[in-house]
C-alpha cells in the first residue's frame, strides 16, 4: 500500500508570532520555520503503518517555496522515501492546496492520504475534507488511533461527546489529531540518508489548477492588551467586583 502525506512549514510553534508594522500580515522575514506539528504526527503514523509491514511506500507533498525543501528532507530523514516540491511563491487557499494535492493523488494512486487536521498558521481544518470531497473518497477526520486491514482503515476519531469509531473503505482520507501517536526525532544518520533520497519538484503553474484566492485580508492587528488582574480578599468582594464591575452577574 502507497501513503500520500501532505506537509506544510509553518513559523516554529515556539516562536511568538509578530504582526508586521503596516498590519498587511504577520512577518516573515528572518523568523524560523519547520513543519506543521500536526503534519509531524501524520508523517510519523504513515512511518509506523510501514514499519508494521501495512503500507510499502510513504511519499511526502508540500506546496510552498524553495525553503520548503527543508521540511520535507526531515520528513525524509524521520522515514519516507521520497518527496514531492509543488512549488508556489504565494500562500494559496486550502480548496486550492485540496485541488492541488487532488492533482497529486490522481498521479500517485495512494491507497491512504494522510493529513494534519490543521495547520497552526491558518488554524483553517478544512483541506482534508476538501480533498476527500473532491476525490470523492471516504475520510477519517481527528484521528486519535488508525488500524488498517482486510482493504479498511478503522479511524478512531475524537469528538466533543468522547470517541467514536469509523470504518473505512480504502482509498480514505484520514486527517491526524495530537493524540494520535508521539513524532520521533530524526537521527544523524537518518538525516544524512535524507539527503540523497528522491525529492522531485513541479511547478504549480504546469498541474492545469485554479488557485486565485477566493478572499481577501484587510488587516492584521494583535489582540487588545488585557488588563491586569486584581486579588480580592473575601468571597463577597468578589461577588461584588464580578456584578458591578465586570457585570457579569
Amino acid at each position: 500500500m502507497k501513503i500520500l502525506v501532505a506537509i506544510k512549514r509553518v513559523i516554529d510553534a515556539n516562536v511568538k508570532v509578530r504582526v508586521k508594522a503596516d498590519n498587511t500580515g504577520v512577518e516573515m522575514a528572518n523568523v524560523k520555520m519547520s513543519m506543521n506539528p500536526f503534519c509531524e504526527i501524520a508523517v510519523e503514523e504513515a512511518v509506523r503503518l510501514k514499519e508494521q509491514g501495512v503500507a510499502s511506500e510513504v511519499i511526502v507533498v508540500s506546496i510552498g517555496n524553495q525553503q520548503c525543501q527543508e521540511s520535507l528532507r526531515t520528513a525524509l530523514a524521520l522515514g519516507a522515501d521520497r518527496a514531492i516540491l509543488v512549488k508556489s511563491e504565494d500562500d494559496i487557499e486550502p480548496l486550492a492546496v485540496a485541488k492541488v494535492l487532488k492533482t497529486v493523488v490522481e498521479k500517485e494512486q495512494p491507497e491512504m492520504v494522510l493529513l494534519g487536521k490543521q495547520s497552526i498558521d491558518g488554524d483553517n481544518n478544512q483541506t482534508g475534507q476538501m480533498l476527500g470531497a473532491l476525490l470523492g473518497w471516504g475520510q477519517g477526520t481527528f484521528a486519535s488511533k488508525v488500524e488498517v486491514a482486510d482493504g479498511k482503515a478503522q479511524v478512531t476519531r475524537e469528538i466533543d461527546g468522547g470517541l467514536q469509531t469509523l470504518s473505512v473503505k480504502l482509498p480514505a482520507i484520514i486527517t491526524t489529531d495530537l493524540r494520535l501517536n508521539e513524532p520521533r526525532f530524526a537521527s544523524l544518520p537518518n538525516i544524512m540518508k535524507a539527503k540523497r533520497k528522491p525529492l522531485d519538484e513541479l511547478a504549480i503553474a504546469d498541474l492545469g489548477v485554479d488557485v486565485a484566492p477566493r478572499t481577501e485580508t484587510l488587516t492584521v492587528e494583535n489582540p487588545p492588551a488585557r488588563k491586569e488582574g486584581i486579588k480580592v480578599e473575601t468571597v463577597a468582594e468578589l461577588v461584588d467586583k464580578l456584578k458591578n464591575e465586570a457585570k457579569v452577574i
